[in-house]
């Protein structure tokens, strides 16, 4: 009992330490109610005209109207149900492929490790932007479609990662005596190995949701990712930029895409001084 109130306590005392920490989790916090909440409270539809278009900003319209008369505000708030979504979906699907690649390339070696290294190496030699954009295209818009251009992006990122923690995970002590115990090439990988070089993937993930976002909203502006009426952030700034003097039109999930992305980057930055033993 001693124990665990004494590490909640440090936990806590971590927590008061960490500003940027409690403000990260606070501004994610505050965007994952709205997705959860915003139907029950919302005054307006998104998809629905509910004034003349390009009304100015205004009492009644926080962010005033678009080309439509469709409330800004309204339309950037469901917007996160959107980035939230392709971004949650990416990351996890980028770190499950890329760990398990990196993980077996590692781990045995040879000429595993030399086919797979190359695939990454290849993958990564692209720009992410332009490669993302090939995929998309390829595939045809939609978001279903720019998610799949973005993990094809991601994953060698993760996997080189994961293969550099468990080489040196690998060369330790403790592991050799496993292998010396008996140990089968499946519990080495994942009692003994996995479990001391998932660290640095965790704190990378989590700081890779911010760009993931900035990433799908820029396939939307240009067409590949939302299509309309689908209240995407990337869509919206689209929109905004083809009425360059109605500023309000984009400035509104302009700063949802900023405040979303400091969030996630506060977290990982407080998550990496946390984790990290050498900060320590």
């Amino acid at each position: 009992m001693s124990t665990a109130m004494g590490a909640r306590a440090h936990w806590i005392h971590g927590l008061a330490l960490r500003p940027a920490l409690v403000a990260g989790l606070l501004i994610i916090g505050f965007w994952i109610v709205v997705a959860l909440t915003i139907d029950v409270w919302t005054v307006y539809d998104p998809l629905k005209i509910v004034a003349r278009k390009l009304q100015e900003p205004s009492l009644r319209h926080w962010l005033g109207t678009d080309a439509l008369g469709r409330d800004v505000m309204t339309r950037t708030l469901y917007g996160v149900r959107y980035s939230l979504a392709i971004s949650v979906v990416v990351v996890v699907c980028s770190v499950v492929i890329g760990s398990l690649v990196g993980a077996i390339a590692g781990f045995f070696g040879g000429w595993t490790d030399g086919i797979l290294m190359r695939i990454v190496d290849v993958t990564l030699a692209f720009p992410p932007v332009l490669l993302a954009m090939a995929v998309a295209a390829s595939l045809g818009p939609g978001l279903q479609n720019a998610a799949i251009a973005v993990i094809v992006v991601w994953w060698p990122v993760y996997a080189r990662l994961m293969r550099g923690q468990v080489l040196d995970v690998i060369s330790r002590d403790h592991i050799e005596a496993a292998r010396a115990g008996g140990a089968s090439s499946y519990r080495l990988l994942t009692k003994h190995i996995l479990p001391l070089s998932w660290t640095p993937t965790i704190i990378s993930a989590t700081m890779d949701f911010g760009q993931v976002v900035l990433l799908a909203a820029s396939l939307s502006f240009i067409g590949l990712g939302a299509q309309p009426p689908a209240p995407e952030w990337g869509a919206m700034i689209s929109d905004g930029a083809a009425h360059f003097y109605s500023w309000w039109i984009a400035f509104g999930p302009g700063m949802a895409i900023l405040m979303l992305g400091l969030g996630f980057n506060f977290v990982g930055d407080a998550l990496r001084d946390i984790l990290d033993p050498r900060e320590h």
